[in-house]
């Protein structure tokens, strides 16, 4: 079956947040998380290296609109339940449908790092994989200097599969990197 054809939720809720597809206008709360992030971002993400300016954040959020209508890649936006507030960034990316292997991507505004707010919204799009999606198989994949994600991965469950010795750049471009592969097994 064509991706484009499958019926599935873009939004899913966990005790403190609720979880949803991007949206046209989300932009300015990325944005703002990204700028006030950005020391954090910049040694891992690529959209981080330099500060997009707030119109291409909002292309980059309304292509990301695009992309989860095509089912060609499903970021989704945290957002407190409470506050409303934009708590960051996570998805499933570089989807093989047929194996229902998905990669698991994300990033936090630094302002709400540390309180278990990441691991919360993580085991809520692990369970929306598995329940919406039926996935078999979930990766998180990160450069092997990068601890504070090597540890998320264990936290949720995840084992260490490889280590892919100068299988990248760092993010500034100056040096190889390995790359981690964790994954579970649904």
């Amino acid at each position: 079956m064509n991706p484009i054809l499958l019926n599935f939720p873009d939004s899913f809720e966990t005790p403190r947040f609720f979880v949803r597809a991007p949206r046209a206008g989300d932009g300015a709360a990325v944005h703002d998380a990204i700028r006030k992030s950005l020391p954090e971002l910049k040694p891992w993400m690529p959209f981080a290296r330099e500060l997009p300016k707030a119109e291409e954040t909002e292309i980059n959020v309304r292509q990301a609109q695009a992309d989860f209508i095509l089912r060609k890649d499903l970021r989704m936006h945290i957002f407190h339940k409470e506050s409303g507030a934009f708590i960051g960034s996570t998805g499933l990316h570089r989807m093989n449908w047929e194996a229902k292997r998905f990669e698991i991507g994300y990033w936090c505004h630094s302002e709400f790092a540390g309180k278990g707010y990441m691991t919360e919204a993580l085991k809520g799009l692990i369970d929306f994989a598995k329940n919406a999606l039926g996935a078999k198989r979930l990766e998180i994949r990160c450069d092997s200097t990068n601890h504070r994600s090597r540890k998320m991965a264990e936290r949720l469950g995840f084992q260490l599969e490889a280590v892919l010795h100068h299988d990248d750049l760092s993010n500034d471009l100056s040096e190889y990197r390995d790359t981690c592969i964790y994954a579970a097994v649904c």
